[in-house]
């Protein structure tokens, strides 16, 4: 498959790749970091069994 004009890898690479793991970063520290506006009994591991 032919790359469209103007795509090059190296843009990629240099700029979408590390935009897109900054972005994917930022996603997990804010769902973890959710937990401390949770109440209480919704912060805690949930049960087994």
């Amino acid at each position: 498959m032919p790359t469209p004009p103007g795509f090059s890898v190296s843009f990629f690479r240099s700029t979408l790749l590390p935009a897109g793991i900054v972005l994917l970063f930022g996603l997990a520290l804010f769902a973890v970091s959710a937990r401390i506006w949770l109440p209480g009994d919704m912060a805690a591991p949930a049960p087994i069994g």
